[in-house]
């Protein structure tokens, strides 16, 4: 595991921002966690009880309408926090379902774990606060996205950001995630040249 934490403390850049027993509390709260292919981390009306650092695999957040329409909302792979943050973050039974797309590792920290530690050492909350930020940014140009830009803008644009993405996660999630019907996304597979 001593691998895995270099990795988190790499992603996190925390070398010039925390002394080393302010990391050094911080690594020790995380646990390796291995998962199967189309395994459910957490389900709607649960309580995420833990925040994930994603070593390795493809996972995605989705929710199903009381129509059973299904959307997918959000993609985690290596590096990068996952699970359902604001159910994290506010202790509220989530919404969502967490789902790995392929075998999956992460390093797992448990809330009451990851509130002490944040609570103790003031510069990781500014921290975890500012990874948090980042995330929400994110979401937004996600929403911009969706909401504005043509289905072919949408796949440019994943393909941009992430052009593996076509080799690890079956089209048919990649079609629902930038809600694109997926024959449609088939045509673009085929036809934009990247």
């Amino acid at each position: 595991m001593i691998k895995e934490i270099e990795i988190l403390k790499d992603f996190l850049k925390v070398e010039s921002l925390l002394k080393e027993d302010e990391w050094r509390a911080f690594a020790d709260i995380w646990q390796p966690y291995l998962v199967q292919r189309k395994e459910t981390i957490t389900f709607p009306g649960q309580t995420e009880k833990h925040l994930y650092f994603i070593m390795e695999g493809v996972q995605r957040i989705y929710h199903i309408s009381k129509e059973d329409k299904e959307a997918t909302l959000i993609l985690t792979y290596p590096h990068s926090f996952g699970g359902v943050l604001d159910s994290f973050l506010l202790q509220i039974p989530s919404e969502y379902y967490y789902e790995s797309l392929t075998p999956s590792l992460f390093l797992k920290a448990s809330h009451q774990k990851f509130i002490e530690v944040t609570t103790a050492y003031p510069k990781l909350d500014q921290l975890m606060k500012q990874h948090t930020y980042l995330a929400l940014s994110g979401l937004l140009e996600r929403m911009v996205e969706l909401q504005s830009f043509s289905s072919e803008e949408k796949f440019r644009t994943l393909l941009k950001r992430s052009p593996h993405i076509l080799q690890l996660v079956p089209h048919k999630y990649l079609a629902n995630y930038l809600g694109i019907d997926p024959t449609n996304f088939s045509k673009l597979i085929n036809h934009v040249k990247i």
